[in-house]
């Protein structure tokens, strides 16, 4: 595979760049979201926020952060759940809707979206709702899949063999509530995929206000999910990384 390099900038959010050609995840660059605050450095924006193509894989807030969004360079192109488009509306971004199977490119880029089990809703309360996506990324010569948010079902099987997975392994609260993953079913993930490098995303970002940070509860949903997530991991090899921390794979090492 060609060289990748992956930043991750907390929560869902990373870049993954080949040949110069930059896709962007689930991108929230904030440090309040409701109930929530960041316990993590704060992100370099502008260097964050520079993407060839952006993919939003489900509506909750804190995935689709239209904040966020409407600062991204104008003309990008955003992959978005079918049904969420309109929350871009007169944002001067190139917004395309996608439902599992669809296809989308931009800049060289090629990602099929797959289907996740988890909530459809923006939130408790709303009539906004999408079919939250996975994506399988093609891109020089190098393969990535992004699950989102999701529960490990047999949807998993049919994503076929990938270089890299960039697999969400936790969450932002004492609970971690259904439709997630865990470190012992994002190892299992990765395994199913047949990635030779996993890296994990979705956790030690942002904990609700008013909680105490402190505890059995806040150590293991909080503090050692990426460590539970290398030993859990047997079948690739595991790149974790702190916020705003960049990585190779591929190229020279692979």
């Amino acid at each position: 595979m060609s060289a990748t390099e992956i930043t991750w900038w907390g929560h869902s959010t990373a870049s993954v760049e080949t040949g110069g050609v930059r896709l962007l995840t689930d991108p929230v660059v904030t440090d309040r979201l409701a109930h929530l605050r960041r316990f993590a450095p704060s992100v370099r924006e502008e260097e964050a926020l520079t993407a060839d193509l952006v993919v939003v894989s489900h509506l909750h807030p804190d995935h689709f952060h239209v904040p966020t969004l409407r600062r991204l360079r104008r003309g990008t192109t955003v992959l978005v759940p079918r049904g969420g488009g309109h929350l871009l509306r007169g944002a001067g971004l190139d917004v395309d809707e996608l439902a599992p199977g669809d296809t989308g490119s931009a800049s060289g880029i090629e990602v099929r979206a797959t289907p996740a089990v988890h909530p459809h809703r923006r939130h408790v309360v709303s009539r906004l709702s999408g079919d939250p996506l996975g994506f399988v990324v093609r891109q020089g010569g190098s393969s990535l899949w992004y699950p989102g948010d999701t529960e490990l079902s047999d949807h998993v099987d049919d994503v076929g063999e990938v270089d890299v997975a960039l697999v969400p392994i936790g969450g932002w609260g004492p609970t971690l509530g259904a439709g997630h993953m865990g470190p012992r079913d994002a190892a299992e993930a990765v395994r199913r995929v047949g990635a030779r490098w996993a890296v994990p995303v979705h956790w030690g970002t942002f904990w609700p206000l008013g909680v105490r940070r402190c505890g059995r509860v806040y150590e293991r949903l909080f503090r050692t999910p990426g460590e539970r997530f290398a030993e859990a991991v047997t079948t690739a090899q595991v790149e974790s990384m702190g916020h705003g921390a960049t990585i190779r794979v591929g190229g020279d090492r692979g």
